[in-house]
């Protein structure tokens, strides 16, 4: 009798992915915008408090970094660095750079030298350079004496370079082949090669002392055939970066020319790096970041995770330059004091004329300062500017004052009011047309950050323009003393 074959047996289910994905099913990460759910926070704090390794580890191994990056500053800070701890080697070090600034820094500052070290070693360079930058030098020094000496001496060189400059956001890991090889000795020598970059978009031909001499495209390289040499196909006007540019340049020349990777070069023209769109995207978002929170007041780097206390004396400054701007202006209405008591209704209506030059001031400035960021306005251009500017904002007083005359004459029944407020919004109206123009060029002209230093004093001009008009006009128009 033939025996029935018995199946092999199932291979085992590892445990890991097991139970991270009986999780998933059960709590699922996110809600349908998006959003992280509550309920998933909740199930992996207290895995973290039960020292849950197992899940955890087949959790984090399998999230996306930036998905891992949210869920890290969704927990409570104290479990933060636990859950580093647990998964240990599973852990992804690049998700720490989707955090806050705050949140990484309390979480390396939790854990030991040597597991940072090896968290590094894991990142692409320009990864751990954003990792480590933030860290204060003595704490640097610490990580990268445990790291092998040509990974240590080829972060140091990046730390080197200034703040916000391409050589802080440039990849050291690239492909670099002599001038004098072909296509398919470049072919050959990516496919033997165990320290390829993890992702690339060009090939750079150098000469023997690493002096770069052009580009060329994956598509074109795969396209010609193996004998063709490398100095054949090279693009030898590829636009380059120099690692002391600025990276707001860098993003500028991506944005310009619709790069995807550019090399980057240093002061003898050698090859040094690379910089990559995904890098550039990162700086874009900073920069307007900055630019935003710059137009409202508050300080470049703060974040929605810093303590109270922290933001309390950020924001203090510019809070006190806005208080005594905010004495000047009222300044103007005590000159007016008797005029005031006479008629009511000045007092009543003032902060309207003021209150609509500071909305016009602020949308003239914002387009003002988002052109001077990218270059839009300059001299070329500025008085063409300025005097579209100057008519938006006598257009907009006078619609203004016919509506602002019709209502303060049906509010206050009072012949010639209509009149006076009317005058005095086309006053304030183009006036706050102009210094939200006038001021971030000037600002700009004196090489300081026009989204920093413009918005209190924008408003304070208009402020000072729309009660001395709406007063002054008003005394004039009534005969008050």
């Amino acid at each position: 009798m033939t025996e029935t074959p018995t199946p092999p047996a199932a291979a085992p289910i590892d445990a890991e992915v097991q139970a991270h994905e009986l999780l998933l099913q059960r709590e699922p990460m996110r809600d349908d915008e998006g959003l992280l759910r509550p309920d998933f926070v909740a199930e992996i704090a207290d895995r973290i408090e039960a020292g849950d390794a197992v899940l955890l580890r087949g959790l984090v191994a399998d999230l996306h970094v930036a998905d891992l990056g949210d869920l890290i500053e969704a927990l409570d800070q104290k479990l933060r660095p636990r859950l580093v701890e647990l998964t240990g080697a599973d852990f992804d070090f690049s998700a720490l750079i989707e955090v806050d600034d705050a949140v990484r820094e309390d979480i390396l500052d939790e854990l030991l030298p040597e597991t940072v070290a090896e968290g590094v070693r894991e990142l692409e360079s320009d990864d751990a350079v954003a990792l480590l930058q933030g860290l204060p030098e003595d704490e640097q020094e610490e990580i990268l004496e445990k790291l092998p000496p040509s990974e240590r001496d080829a972060l140091e060189r990046s730390l080197d370079y200034p703040e916000n400059s391409a050589g802080r956001r440039m990849q050291t890991d690239f492909i670099a082949v002599p001038l004098g090889w072909t296509v398919g000795q470049t072919i050959d020598y990516m496919r033997e090669s165990p320290d390829l970059p993890e992702r690339f978009f060009e090939i750079y031909a150098i000469e023997e002392r690493g002096h770069f001499q052009g580009a060329v495209a994956l598509d074109r390289l795969l396209r010609a055939r193996r004998p063709v040499p490398i100095a054949e196909l090279m693009d030898e006007e590829r636009r380059r970066v120099h690692a002391t540019d600025d990276q707001e340049e860098v993003a500028r020349l991506f944005g310009k020319y619709n790069l995807v990777a550019a090399p980057v070069v240093d002061d003898n023209e050698r090859l040094v790096g690379v910089i990559t769109i995904d890098d550039v995207v990162d700086v874009i978002e900073e920069e307007a970041e900055e630019d935003l929170k710059a137009l409202g007041g508050v300080t470049h780097d703060e974040e929605l995770s810093d303590s109270f206390w922290t933001i309390a004396k950020g924001r203090f400054n510019w809070l006190l330059v806005n208080l005594a701007t905010a004495f000047l202006a009222s300044s103007v209405l005590g000159l007016f004091e008797g005029q005031i008591q006479q008629m009511v209704a000045l007092a009543v209506l003032a902060p309207i004329v003021a209150g609509q030059g500071g909305v016009a001031t602020t949308q003239t400035m914002t387009v003002a300062v988002r052109a001077l960021a990218t270059r839009d306005l300059g001299a070329h251009n500025a008085w063409r500017v300025i005097w579209r500017e100057l008519l938006v904002g006598l257009v907009n007083g006078l619609a203004f004052a016919v509506i602002t005359g019709v209502a303060a004459y049906a509010w206050f029944r009072v012949p010639g009011l209509g009149v006076v407020i009317g005058l005095a919004m086309v006053c304030n109206l183009v006036a706050g047309a102009l210094g939200g123009i006038l001021l971030p060029l000037a600002v700009n002209k004196l090489r300081a950050d026009p989204a920093v230093a413009s918005g209190a004093f924008t408003t304070t001009i208009t402020d000072v323009v729309g009660f001395f008009s709406f007063l002054g006009i008003a005394t004039l128009w009534f005969g008050l003393k």
